[in-house]
């Protein structure tokens, strides 16, 4: 069983930063971030692979958002930076085996219980 804790959320102006962290208890995965906001489906925002080597963004995050992850702490983060209203959402952590660079909501085992990120000034 794995547990995924989110933290870092928060109220920021456009054009500011975040750091969000997810700290996970158990056996590790492959890690991501997915978001989503009202009225609208979850949607894939970055993932870090297991051996740490890979990394994958969508498109709308690519040059403003960066994964990062510590496996001697079991951690991932999420930097964001540059944030626009578009980005307001709640910020869901999730760990898996995706067959990157296919990456699905499916595939993802575990998740958090997210995070909410307002950008708005």
């Amino acid at each position: 069983q794995v547990q995924l804790v989110e933290s870092g959320g928060g109220l920021v102006q456009p054009g500011g930063s975040l750091r969000l962290s997810c700290a996970a208890s158990g056996r590790t995965y492959s890690m991501a971030w997915f978001r989503q906001a009202p009225g609208k489906e979850r949607e894939f925002v970055a993932a870090h692979t297991l051996s740490a080597e890979s990394t994958y963004y969508a498109v709308s995050v690519k040059g403003r958002f960066t994964i990062s992850r510590d496996n001697t702490v079991n951690t991932v983060y999420l930097q964001m930076t540059g944030l626009k209203p578009e980005d307001t959402a709640v910020y869901y952590c999730a760990a898996g085996t995706p067959s990157f660079p296919r990456i699905g909501l499916a595939d993802f085992e575990y998740w958090g219980q997210g995070t909410q990120v307002t950008v708005s000034s």
